[in-house]
């Protein structure tokens, strides 16, 4: 797929490294504008229900936002890559996955990679709200994974039109290591205790037993609840690198090389539908750029999102 690229980013001096990028990044208040969303609901079976946030705009195309593990559709990346879209006067949907923000208490079953079936029901979800109109769906982290796996594996299920995935994890067993060492503990520990959270607030909730990292999250919770036969079973069918190689779909897959836990080295040979555009830094959905981008923020990947959104609709 022949795109136009993204300016090369360059990373702000007092934000070098995949470290900095990743936890300035998150920490760097940024505005948003407080957009009129409607709340809407998906039904995917007794007892589990997606809340999306629903707002109409004046063009032919619905953009609808994933979210990140341990995030939800209120996350600081998901509205202003919202508020993007609809400057541009785009129909948005935000969605939470199973459990997650508006959607609390709204899910028995946990969100994980492999929940390609909740993202394609959100798909068709779209169509029949806004029928005729075209569908590109934006992934961030866990969420771009699932779009990898959605597009490239499970083409059986409903597809958007196309598609964006930042900093997908391409292989969970190698990044659930590496986040067990060094200072990528802090992420490690940050996503257990979110996801621990999200669970402990549910009224049915299981006793979880005592652990320490995402991988023990897995092995005790995850897999189970989701039906694998135990965390091994889970990675090893939900690592969606060797997926890209499939992709009939137009997708614009934005990663970069110092991802502490999911770098691009870990995503395997495209097919000529994904336009890889592979950064040098940039951590994990960081981006602080050295100079404003032409939005007037220091936010590149918003501009990188809404630079390929322009040419995808």
């Amino acid at each position: 797929m022949e795109l136009r690229p993204a300016s090369t980013f360059h990373p702000a001096p007092w934000a070098r490294g995949p470290h900095a990028q990743t936890i300035l990044s998150h920490l760097w208040k940024s505005p948003w504008a407080d957009l009129p969303w409607i709340q809407e609901d998906v039904d995917l079976e007794p007892g589990e229900t997606l809340r999306l946030e629903v707002l109409t705009g004046r063009t032919n195309t619905v953009v609808v936002l994933f979210h990140g593990l341990g995030g939800h559709s209120g996350s600081s990346y998901v509205r202003r890559n919202a508020e993007l879209a609809a400057n541009q006067g785009h129909n948005i949907i935000a969605v939470n996955h199973r459990g997650s923000g508006l959607g609390r208490g709204m899910a028995r079953k946990p969100y994980n990679c492999g929940s390609t079936g909740d993202v394609a029901a959100v798909i068709a979800h779209a169509r029949r709200r806004f029928p005729g109109k075209r569908i590109v769906t934006v992934g961030f982290s866990l969420s771009a994974a699932m779009l990898v796996l959605l597009l490239g594996r499970d083409q059986h299920l409903e597809q958007p039109d196309a598609a964006i995935a930042v900093n997908p994890p391409g292989d969970l067993e190698a990044c659930s290591q590496r986040l067990i060492r060094g200072l990528n503990r802090l992420y490690d520990r940050r996503f257990l205790n979110l996801l621990r959270d999200h669970v402990q607030g549910r009224t049915d909730a299981p006793i979880l037993p005592p652990m320490r990292t995402l991988r023990d999250f897995d092995a005790a919770y995850t897999a189970p609840q989701a039906g694998y036969a135990d965390r091994a079973d889970y990675y090893a069918q939900c690592s969606c690198g060797d997926y890209l190689a499939h992709i009939q779909t137009p997708l614009v897959l934005l990663t970069s090389e110092d991802d502490p836990f999911a770098p691009a080295s870990d995503l395997g040979p495209a097919s000529p539908a994904v336009h890889r555009h592979q950064e040098r830094h940039g951590g994990h959905c960081g981006y602080l750029s050295a100079k404003n981008t032409p939005l007037g923020s220091r936010r590149w990947m918003d501009y990188a999102v809404d630079h390929y959104l322009a040419q995808l609709t």
